[in-house]
């Protein structure tokens, strides 16, 4: 199934000519349409950014400190147990 019948969704870009320009030549490096040239590297990129906001990544001594704290939790302080206080006389009403 070619790619273009995948294709719902429509965005419209402005930019300069010699910006386009440049785009269409690299595409045209690539062997791409300048769609799917676009479509590909602003993709790429788009994934590259989510995955440093919602990838956490821990080397060993980390991952065992965290592992420790989740299997050892802190006993609730006071001010968490006002918190869970507050919560349950709202939560109840």
């Amino acid at each position: 199934m070619p790619r273009t019948a995948q294709r719902q969704d429509r965005i419209s870009l402005r930019l300069s000519p010699q910006s386009k320009r440049t785009l269409e030549r690299a595409a045209a490096y690539a062997d791409k349409t300048l769609t799917d040239f676009v479509i590909d590297v602003a993709l790429q990129q788009a994934e590259t950014i989510v995955r440093e906001h919602e990838v956490i990544a821990l080397n060993a001594e980390e991952w065992e400190r965290f592992r420790e704290m989740l299997l050892t939790p802190a006993p609730p302080n006071e001010r968490l147990q006002r918190a869970l206080e507050e919560h349950d006389r709202i939560v109840r009403r």
